[in-house]
């Protein structure tokens, strides 16, 4: 991480609000779920499903986490509706777990069994190092009773082995991504390459345990090693999946679809746009240089016209 970056990512209030509106619009599919389903429809034209995810964490009351548990079943509906192949994706501080376990427990189970009941599948979420160990128990719990749940591992994180050995005995389906929270070196590695290794020692270690897998990256050369262990452990089409985030290199997202593999679309919505965006970018100074060169160069470019 240079220090430009974190020059960048600590001048993140000072833009614009209009700004990272117009540059979020990229990643984000708007503040009402029509906008939503707009963009799914989108997707599935171009063959590709999603994953739906209404914005919003660190609930500061048990209202807001009743709010987003309303706000999600509207998410199903609306997809039983409009008939598109998606899922969701949940986070578990926006269903209170800063509040109360208990309460994020219900209000999760809650809304597992009402996917369920609509033959839908529930991503939880994976946040920063303080929510780990609750998020990986409660998605065991779940899936000791519901089929339709699963989770996210981060490759940079330094016990993501011990957690993926837990979660394959358990035949629990895992998203595996990098990580992007600014974590301390004491919990996640640090050095670029290394995580990299992890990650497909990782995906290795899921692959062969029978897990089914969402290699969530757009770094080629990880897209390159997963094809590779695909190839070399003859794992079916219906075990895995390439996931991706909106708005980021659509031309390798062809380019998987039109080779014949199941890509999923991360899509987030909602009225919390701007603390979403602002927040992901301070967390990730590199990706705050990129929002900030893609300003500068949408500025360019409007000038010139």
């Amino acid at each position: 991480m240079g220090i430009l970056d974190k020059a960048i990512a600590n001048s993140v209030p000072l833009i614009p609000r209009p700004v990272v509106r117009r540059v979020s619009s990229r990643y984000i599919a708007g503040v009402r779920l029509e906008s939503a389903v707009a963009v799914i429809q989108d997707l599935h034209r171009e063959g590709c499903v999603a994953t739906v995810d209404v914005l919003g964490e660190s609930t500061k009351d048990k209202a807001q986490a009743a709010e987003t548990l309303r706000e999600y079943k509207e998410v199903v509906n609306a997809l039983d509706e409009n008939n598109l192949k998606s899922g969701i994706s949940v986070k578990l501080t926006a269903l209170g777990l800063g509040l109360d376990e208990e309460l994020c427990r219900a209000n999760l189970e809650e809304i597992i069994a009402y996917a369920a009941e609509r033959r839908r599948f529930v991503r939880v979420d994976m946040e920063n190092s303080p929510y780990t160990s609750d998020t990986i128990q409660l998605v065991l719990d779940m899936h000791g009773r519901y089929e339709n749940v699963g989770t996210v591992i981060q490759a940079y994180m330094r016990r993501s082995l011990e957690d993926v050995t837990r979660l394959v005995e358990a035949g629990v389906s895992v998203r595996l991504c990098k990580g992007i929270y600014d974590e301390p070196r004491e919990v996640a590695y640090k050095d670029f390459d290394t995580v990299r290794q992890n990650y497909i020692l990782l995906l290795e270690e899921l692959l062969k345990g029978g897990c089914y897998v969402g290699v969530a990256t757009h770094d080629e050369f990880l897209i390159w090693h997963a094809l590779r262990l695909i190839h070399q452990l003859d794992v079916p089409k219906d075990r895995y999946e390439f996931q991706m985030l909106l708005g980021v290199d659509e031309q390798l997202r062809r380019i998987l679809v039109r080779s014949g593999h199941k890509v999923r679309v991360y899509v987030p919505f909602g009225k919390q746009w701007y603390e979403y965006s602002t927040r992901r970018l301070k967390e990730n100074p590199r990706i705050a240089r990129y929002v900030t060169e893609d300003v500068i160069r949408s500025m360019t470019g409007a000038t010139k016209r």
